[in-house]
């Protein structure tokens, strides 16, 4: 069966697709950092479920803020299984706030997490997939840069940079036969923890200035709640549920594109055009091939 690594599987998204993937049968790496430390229990629960259900689920330290680690990280995978057929990107932060009040430095940061980080993992994995011509890079994405919520504009331009990285990605990478596909969450505020563990704005004398929208901002994951139809509620088993999915289909019959979302919010259909209309810019171009991944 397929080994498959998972960035950022501590907790949310990732725990729950490394335990989906894991029930399926592929071996599985779950990458989080300090897996002595803060991801110890984390880590633990993993072990724990790998023992008690025979999964082939096991837990590899990653941190995607340095290359070193992903590095290591990979090394490892490769040196233990003889090889790596899929890399899951969702390591992910979260931060909450007006705009201005975050420094240079803190955006910087939440890019160099959201993605640069995908891309160190791809600077340690693509060598291998190059070599074997084969492989699945799966980018768990959002439809944020659709959405574009207000109070959380670093957020949302991360993950526009992460979504364009992995569409360049993929047109060297298809020449080697390495899949792409981006999988793209709505809204989600059951299940992670993405809005109680979220990082706040580094200037707070900028953040006073606008105090007057503070009860907005408080009110800002309970607004959330109100896109979803009465009754529903997104949890992250939906989006573990689709990776697994995908992530079991021949080659070829992967989508490039899965948008995962219950709130309804048309981004399917935007993502459709866009992907249309950049397609057939390259196509103009005289590039057609790099759209295909080559067998």
């Amino acid at each position: 069966m397929p080994v498959i690594l998972i960035t950022g599987a501590s907790t949310g998204i990732g725990n729950l697709t490394a335990r989906s993937l894991a029930r399926a049968g592929h071996t599985v790496y779950a990458g989080m950092r300090d897996v002595a430390g803060r991801n110890a229990g984390n880590a633990a629960a993993l072990s724990e479920l790998a023992g008690e259900e025979r999964l082939d689920l096991r837990v590899v330290e990653l941190d995607v803020q340095f290359q070193e680690s992903a590095d290591s990280a990979v090394a490892a995978v490769v040196e233990q299984m003889g090889g790596i057929d899929a890399v899951v990107h969702n390591a992910g932060h979260l931060v909450v706030g007006y705009v201005e009040a975050f420094t240079p430095e803190d955006l910087a940061h939440l890019l160099d997490v959201n993605a640069v980080g995908a891309h160190r993992v791809n600077r340690a994995v693509l060598p291998h997939l190059r070599e074997q011509r084969s492989g699945t890079l799966l980018y768990v994405g959002s439809t944020i840069p659709v959405t574009t919520p207000p109070f959380l504009g670093p957020y949302v331009a991360s993950k526009a940079a992460f979504d364009s990285l992995a569409v360049v990605t993929s047109y060297e990478a298809g020449r080697f036969g390495i899949e792409t596909s981006i999988v793209m969450p709505g809204a989600i505020v059951e299940g992670t923890s993405h809005f109680s563990n979220a990082t706040r704005a580094g200037d707070t004398a900028v953040a006073a200035a606008y105090a007057e929208l503070d009860e907005l901002v408080a009110a800002n994951e309970e607004a959330t709640r109100r896109v979803f139809p009465p009754g529903v509620v997104a949890t992250p088993d939906r989006v573990a549920d689709e990776i697994t999915r995908i992530l079991g289909l021949p080659f070829g019959q992967k989508p490039f594109r899965s948008v995962v979302d219950v709130a309804d919010a048309g981004v399917d259909h935007v993502m459709r055009h866009v992907d249309n209309t950049r397609e057939n810019f390259v196509l103009r171009m005289g590039l057609g091939d790099l759209l295909r991944t080559a067998r």
